[in-house]
């Protein structure tokens, strides 16, 4: 099978096609063929070498593909949702930059009704961080204010969609007027543009009202660059969602200001997860967000399309920051 590999660390220059041999699922996995995989910021700092697979993974990278189920290992039984023909979704550990993977079947979900095959690629690493990283790790509610920086990637655009849809408020930060009108069309009640404005006397205008101004929670792809400026946006008893460092990784931290506002900081990779966590939350989205899918709150925001062959290019188009929405690799 063709699969696409990085030859050493780097930009996109170092991802090249090779080709292996086809996976054979193990017990509790399907094997799926692809029709398309998601392009992930995981999958560029993989690229740049400074975030590896977890141990025993594939070096092929991508976390989350679509396809069809073409064969089951041991303990996967027929009539689960794992038949031959199934359209299913999958998040992963690594390997979904081919035309055949294999994946933990409690990882693996059906298509959502309505979804293309090749769009539902996008959808099960957005929304296994986006449900994870507000519902599970910070206990986001109805009626709280939420914070999204970089709102018109693919799991800002997510991000914004599932938590209107979950009756929480949702103000974001982007770049360009383009990208904060994209986010508004998704929903998103407030739009920043970080050039221009501050983003912490922003957050605090729009929620003067409120008994304890500022954001509930703050989801931030930045990390240490906004570490300061997130703790003065956090309203008392705020949760700060870690989930990126693309401004660093260290950086300090005014403990006495966090405290007074009574104030967490998480900080998380879905990637490294153990499998019963991740199948947790995979059952969740099932749960939760295919519902979203399925009554028309949640769209999924399928910005552009390579072929497999065409990866170089997609991280260089990635590389750009100018896509709204998910970037796919469909096998061609």
């Amino acid at each position: 099978m063709r699969v696409v590999e990085y030859n050493g660390s780097g930009g996109p220059e170092v991802v090249s096609l090779s080709e292996r041999p086809v996976p054979q699922p193990g017990p509790g996995e399907v094997l799926i063929k692809v029709a398309a995989a998601g392009l992930n910021r995981a999958d560029v700092a993989q690229r740049r070498g400074v975030y590896p697979p977890p141990p025993g993974e594939s070096d092929v990278p991508g976390l989350e593909v679509s396809g069809t189920v073409v064969e089951r290992g041991p303990g996967v039984q027929i009539g689960q949702g794992y038949d031959d023909g199934a359209h299913v979704c999958a998040l992963l550990a690594s390997g979904g930059y081919a035309e055949y993977v294999v994946a933990p079947a409690a990882q693996t979900v059906p298509v959502p009704a309505g979804v293309s095959l090749v769009d539902a690629a996008g959808l099960p690493e957005v929304a296994a961080t986006v449900w994870s990283n507000l519902v599970m790790e910070a206990g986001i509610v109805p009626g709280e204010r939420l914070l999204v920086h970089g709102g018109s990637g693919g799991i800002g655009s997510a991000a914004i969609q599932i938590m209107t849809a979950y009756g929480v408020d949702v103000a974001v930060t982007g770049s360009t007027p383009q990208k904060l009108e994209y986010a508004r069309e998704l929903g998103a009640d407030v739009v920043i543009n970080y050039h221009d404005e501050d983003f912490v006397a922003r957050v605090r205008e729009a929620t003067r009202e409120a008994e304890a101004p500022g954001a509930d929670v703050i989801l931030d792809v930045v990390g240490a660059k906004y570490l300061e400026r997130n703790v003065d946006a956090l309203s008392t008893g705020g949760r700060l969602v870690v989930i990126g460092f693309s401004g660093g990784a260290r950086a300090e931290l005014d403990l006495a200001k966090l405290a007074a506002k009574r104030g967490k900081v998480i900080a998380t990779t879905l990637r490294a997860r153990p499998a019963e966590e991740k199948a947790r939350i995979m059952q969740e989205v099932r749960e939760h967000v295919w519902p979203m899918i399925t009554h028309k709150h949640l769209a999924v925001t399928t910005d552009r399309v390579f072929g497999l062959s065409e990866a170089r290019e997609a991280h260089e188009y990635f590389d750009t920051g100018e896509h709204h929405g998910k970037v796919l690799l469909v096998v061609d």
